[in-house]
This record gives C-alpha cells, structure tokens and sequence, in this order.
C-alpha cells in the first residue's frame, strides 16, 4: 500500500501556561497566518510579547513597522550570517556595507530591542563567505553596544570562532544565543560570561540529548525558550509547521529536561526575556515613525 501523506495541518492549541512567556524568536514573515491571528493564538496559549526577527534589510524593515503598529510584537534586526556573504559576494563589498548601514538606523528605533540575528554560520557558508560574515558580524557587536541593545546570535557549526568574536570585540552587556545549539561545556561556558541561552524545539527531538544536556546545566535565570517558527516544530508536531503558540510544548519538555515545575520555570523565562530585551512589564509602547 502506498505510503500516507504526512499530516501538515496545524497542531492543536496546548494546554496553556498559567504563566506568560515570551516567545523570544520567532518569524511571523514566513507564518501562514497574519500577524494580528499569532499574536491572538499565542495569547490564547499564554506567549506575550513576541519577539520578530528581521534577517535582510527589506526583513528588518517590515519587522520594525510590525513592532510599531502591533502590541505584543517588539522587534530585533540585522543581517543573517548567510545574507553578509550573499551581498559581499554576489553585489560587491559596497553593498553589504549600504545594507550595514540600513540596519544601523533601524537598530535606532525604540521599537526594536536588539541586534540580531547576527553571528555565523559555517554550515550553509563556505570558506569563501567566512571573512564576510566575521565582519558583519563584529559591525552588529558593536552596534549592539553603541545602542545598547540586546545583541542575538545565530551560530551554527562556528561555536569557537563565534565565542572568539565576542572576546575579541567585547560581548554587550545582553547576549543571547538564539536556538542554542551546544553542549554541555560550552553551556557552562556561555553562563560564565552572563551569556543568555535560548532553546527551541529541537530540544524535544529524540537525537538531542547533547543539548538536553547542555538545558540540564544552564542557570535558569540565564535560560530562554523561543520557537523559531516556522521551524523546529517540537516534538510530537515535528513536520509540521511551528508558531508561538506552541512555545508550552517546548517549555514544558524544558521544565522536564531541569527537573523543574513548570510554572517556576516560566516565572524565570519571562523574567530572563524581559531582562535581556529590556521591554517594558507590562504594556508596550505607542506606533513608532520608520526612518526616511
């Protein structure tokens, strides 16, 4: 018999958390439902506010015209690891610096609460790309710590080099480690230097136990939970399409993973996402004008 098609529709709402939390990166631009329908469904499930990423200036731009009409929403902006080498090499040298530029202004409006996601990414880039993203990447630390804001890192495959970065450049005084993607000892490592962790919901797929290892030494009041959507829906979704909604299946497999209950640990989560963002408790601010 021939093979069922595997079931995208979408998982059902969880049992919501009793209290909030934030989703701490998502992409409502690659969500099938509007943004006014995630934020309402997040809610429904007890994720506030959101935290959307813009990953390319045309990205970050709408992210930041989001974070300014939507409550709920704040935004993040920068150039992904990825699109750095993209610009350098198929546009010129010129044109990833024009687009540097663009995210700096972005970067200024009260709206936005961090610099990411930035970092590298050694996977999807080759040996050609890597000088590119080692320079975008230190142009978003520093702006990060010129505005101070939250800097937030995409770092696949480069835990060594990216670490070495933010020696070398000085971390801001809020990193986070978007979809934290070591082990344990490097785990230990970011929580001596203060840096936040985040986790997705990879951490509920049956092959990571090196990074249930890693959630199981990270200090609460330095952990995160996000889900990345549309990706890495977490188990038993997987194959399905993730949004914030989902975010009590991931932290409840978290709470698990440390032992903890899991109110406790969501009480630390929305602490830890505020702090590290820096958003105000509650509310969120008035519509913000975008820069000319």
């Amino acid at each position: 018999m021939p093979s069922s098609s595997p079931d995208r529709t979408p998982p059902p709402l969880p049992e919501p958390l009793t209290t909030p939390v934030a989703d701490s990166h998502t992409h409502l631009d690659m969500q099938d439902a509007t943004v006014a329908e995630a934020v309402a469904r997040a809610a429904e499930a007890g994720v506030t506010p959101l935290i959307q990423i813009g990953c390319d200036l045309p990205r970050a731009r709408w992210a930041a015209e989001v974070a300014a009409e939507q409550p709920g929403v704040w935004a993040a902006v920068a150039l992904h690891p990825n699109e750095a080498p993209r610009l350098a090499l198929e546009e010129g040298e010129d044109a990833l610096d024009a687009a540097l530029a663009g995210i700096a202004e972005l970067a200024k409006l009260p709206q936005v609460l961090a610099v990411g996601e930035t970092g590298l990414d050694y996977f999807r880039t080759g040996p050609e790309g890597v000088a590119a993203q080692q320079r975008s990447f230190r142009r978003h630390i520093a702006l990060a710590k010129e505005l101070d804001k939250a800097l937030v890192i995409h770092d696949r495959e480069a835990h060594a080099d990216v670490l070495r970065l933010l020696d070398e450049e000085g971390a801001p005084e809020r990193t986070v480690f978007h979809c934290f993607s070591g082990d344990a000892e490097m785990a230990r490592e970011c929580a001596a230097k203060g840096y936040f962790m985040s986790f997705a919901g990879n951490v509920t797929f049956k092959n990571a136990q090196p990074l249930r290892d890693a959630l199981a030494v990270a200090p609460p009041e330095l952990v995160l939970v996000e889900t990345d959507a549309p990706f890495l829906t977490p188990a038993p979704y997987r194959g399905r399409a993730n949004a914030p909604y989902l975010i009590p299946v991931t932290l409840r497999a978290m709470a698990e993973v440390k032992g903890m209950a899991v109110d406790t640990l969501a009480e630390h989560v929305a602490r830890n996402t505020a702090r590290a963002f820096g958003y105000p408790e509650p509310g969120h601010l008035s519509p913000r004008t975008l820069p000319r």
